[in-house]
């Protein structure tokens, strides 16, 4: 008991010193070829947890660019994560959270999961699938239903022809979908298991293949950096690809430590990942990341970092593994917690027309504060190419106090970018100016 105070008090110290204290150096971290310094480890991890702000946005709303307008289309949601557009104009809204079976590893990971659970919403979950309706399209998602609940921490969505699919902390399930649909219809199908023993990571995000044939999972890591042991990680930190029909499963690819958002890039058979990285390393390393997914490729997670950068923490460590790292695409910022992903459409303008938008929920492990906001990558060729461009900000005030979080992102077919804001348990929806907009509510239930 008195080691456990010691520590607490260790940590507790650490961490108000490390918001009190300094800045960050600023490096050129988005892009390519982000610069990576020298890994730095101390007792205990640098942390600045998000502050929540006490009355929310109260009054004021995010910002986004010149020529654009944001609006909440639905408040008082239950920890909304993910987000998927049904062809007809109706949204679904997962809400839900997951976690650890209760298995603790070191006392520092409890404490500063403690601290982290800080800048989180104290909203009870809603494990479920919540739809929203603009029934005339004005704007206004004047229907809410509850979809399907008593979900195991819903995450991933995707639709293929009359099937819904959900990604649960511990299941790939299925539900029977007819266009118009506003609850379902029975209780979802089991389609294949996911690995769920302790769930470090808890969250499996959910692509299907355009032709339909085959659902990919992302599975993350049990760890930071594998301290609970290698035989913990096992079927983890990769992609899985699944027969949407039989539920066969193979791994498509690995070592990506927590492949948070997936999607298909309009046009081609490409998958793409956001990845959020290893922590304690310093607060510029290691950045999050954009890639396309090549298949039977090994991305590095635990033995190495953005290409063949070695991190020996792991132990024992293996050298062949290290040479068989591939570099990702596109860094996004070190700790930015990259959670959303959704490639543009073309109906948000010219200058956003070719890229991905991201949500990055934002950082823990380092004293200036990362992410925090909506960015869009733009894309050349089919590649990401140029630095990204802040699209949706002001989450964070300036006297540090947070309104929200971005989460899951996507582009909706009736040509607005909708986003799930899970400290606020908001739903904003962005569209260029002259487009229908509802008018400002205190609370859309």
């Amino acid at each position: 008991m008195t080691r456990l105070r010691s520590t607490t008090a260790l940590l507790l110290s650490c961490t108000l010193l490390s918001a009190c204290g300094g800045q960050d150096p600023t490096l050129p971290q988005t892009g390519p070829n982000p610069t990576l310094p020298e890994p730095h480890r101390g007792l205990l991890p640098t942390m600045k947890i998000a502050d929540p702000a006490k009355n929310g946005w109260g009054n004021s709303r995010p910002t986004v660019p010149q020529g654009f307008t944001i609006t909440a289309i639905a408040t008082d949601m239950k920890v909304p994560r993910q987000i998927l557009a049904l062809p007809n104009g109706d949204i679904l809204v997962a809400e839900g959270k997951g976690g650890q079976d209760g298995h603790i590893m070191r006392p520092k990971d409890f404490f500063a999961g403690v601290l982290k659970e800080r800048g989180t919403s104290s909203t009870k979950p809603g494990q479920r699938l919540t739809l929203l309706r603009d029934a005339n399209g004005d704007g206004v998602y004047e229907g809410r239903t509850v979809f399907a609940e008593n979900l195991n921490a819903p995450y991933g969505l995707a639709l293929v022809g009359n099937h819904l699919f959900v990604a649960n902390q511990d299941a790939v399930v299925r539900f029977d979908y007819q266009p118009g649909q506003t609850r379902a219809s029975g209780p979802p199908t089991v389609i294949t298991s996911l690995p769920s023993r302790l769930n470090h990571h808890w969250t499996k995000s959910l692509a299907a293949s355009p032709d339909g044939r085959f659902l990919y999972v992302g599975i993350g890591s049990n760890s930071n950096i594998g301290e609970a042991g290698l035989e913990a990680e096992e079927n983890r930190a990769m992609i899985w690809q699944i027969d949407a029909q039989t539920g066969a499963s193979r791994q498509f690819a690995t070592g990506l430590r927590n492949p948070t958002a997936l999607a298909f890039q309009p046009g081609s058979n490409q998958l793409f990942a956001t990845v959020q990285e290893r922590d304690e390393i310093g607060a510029n390393l290691v950045p999050d990341y954009l890639t396309s997914v090549r298949e039977g490729a090994f991305y590095g997670w635990p033995f190495a970092y953005w290409g063949q950068h070695p991190d020996r923490r792991v132990q024992p460590y293996r050298e062949d593994m290290l040479a068989k790292a591939v570099r990702p695409d596109y860094a996004l910022g070190s700790h930015v917690a990259a959670l959303g992903l959704s490639f543009s459409s073309g109906v948000m303008g010219s200058r956003f027309a070719s890229g991905a938008f991201v949500g990055e929920h934002g950082s823990w492990n380092r004293r200036t504060p990362a992410g925090y906001k909506v960015v869009f990558v733009p894309f050349i060729g089919g590649h990401p190419s140029g630095p990204p461009i802040d699209f949706v900000t002001g989450f964070q005030g300036s006297d540090g106090k947070t309104f929200g979080r971005p989460v899951g992102v996507t582009v909706d077919p009736r040509g607005a970018l909708i986003v799930a804001d899970d400290l606020a348990n908001v739903i904003w929806r962005v569209v260029p100016a002259g487009r229908p907009q509802p008018p400002r509510l205190a609370s859309v239930r």
